[in-house]
C-alpha cells in the first residue's frame, strides 16, 4: 500500500488573502493605499542590515505582497526567495522585479510548504505586517524558526496591541486620514511585543532587538524609535 502523505495546510485566513489579492494592482502605487509600507520599507530594510550581513545570504521574504522588501534586500546582495499566498501579488511581484532588472524567487507558495518540502536553511528570514493576518501566529512564528539556519535571523515587524495603537493604526490611518483600506486591521488580532517574545522562546528563538517605527504621515517620514507602542519590529536569533 503507498503511504497517504498529505499536504501541509497553510496557516491563512481565506478572507485576508482575497482582500489583499484584490488590491495587487495598486500596489507599487507610492501615493495610494500601499503609501504607508513604502514609507516604512526603507526604515525595516535598514534594520535587517544592521543586524545581519546581506551580501550574498539566502533570504526568505514571508508574505512577500508585490515584493517591496525583497526588491530592498535584493538590491543590497541578498539571494531573495519572496513567497505569499495571495497570486495577484506575486504576479505583480514578478513583473516588477524583472521590470527592475532584479533577479528574485516569486513563489506563490506558504512558509509550511516550503519547511515541508525541506527548503529550509536560510540565513535570514523576514515576515512584515502578517502575523496579525493569519489565524495562529504563534505557529507561524514557530515555522519561521524551522525555515532559518542555527545562527540565522529571522526579522518580524507588527503593530501593538493597547488604545494608543487602535487610535492611531486604525482609527487615524483607516478612518479618518484614509492612508489605508478600512478594515485592514483588526484590534483583537494585533499582537502585543511580550506576546511576541513568549511565542519566540517557544519556538526556540531568542530576541536580539526590538524597536518602534515612528512615522509622520503628513511628512512623509519614518524613523526607527525606541517607542513600540504602534508599530515595531522585532529581531530573533536561532541559537
Amino acid at each position: 500500500m503507498s503511504a497517504n502523505h498529505s499536504a501541509p495546510v497553510p496557516n491563512a485566513d481565506p478572507d485576508e488573502l482575497r482582500k489583499f489579492d484584490a488590491l495587487a494592482a495598486r500596489f507599487w502605487d507610492a501615493r495610494g493605499d500601499f503609501r504607508p509600507l513604502h514609507l516604512l520599507n526603507p526604515v525595516r530594510a535598514q534594520f535587517i542590515a544592521g543586524h545581519a550581513p546581506l551580501e550574498r545570504a539566502r533570504v526568505l521574504d514571508v508574505g512577500c505582497g508585490g515584493g517591496l522588501l525583497a526588491e530592498a534586500l535584493a538590491r543590497a546582495g541578498a539571494h531573495v526567495t519572496a513567497i505569499d499566498l495571495a497570486p495577484g501579488m506575486i504576479e505583480v511581484a514578478r513583473l516588477h522585479a524583472a521590470a527592475s532588472a532584479l533577479s528574485i524567487d516569486c513563489r506563490v507558495a506558504a512558509a509550511e510548504e516550503l519547511l515541508a518540502g525541506g527548503t529550509t536553511g536560510f540565513d535570514v528570514v523576514t515576515c512584515m505586517e502578517m502575523l496579525e493576518h493569519v489565524p495562529e501566529p504563534a505557529c507561524m512564528l514557530a515555522t519561521l524558526a524551522n525555515l532559518v539556519r542555527p545562527g540565522g535571523a529571522v526579522f518580524v515587524s507588527t503593530l501593538n496591541r493597547n488604545l494608543k495603537s487602535f487610535m492611531l493604526a486604525i482609527v487615524g490611518a483607516e478612518y479618518l486620514l484614509q492612508l489605508i483600506p478600512r478594515g485592514t486591521h483588526e484590534y483583537e488580532r494585533l499582537i502585543r511585543p511580550s506576546e511576541l517574545a513568549s511565542w519566540g522562546r517557544s519556538a526556540g528563538l531568542t530576541l536580539q532587538d526590538l524597536s518602534g517605527i515612528a512615522l509622520n504621515p503628513l511628512t512623509g517620514r519614518a524613523s526607527l524609535s525606541a517607542d513600540v507602542d504602534v508599530n515595531y519590529l522585532a529581531c530573533f536569533l536561532r541559537p
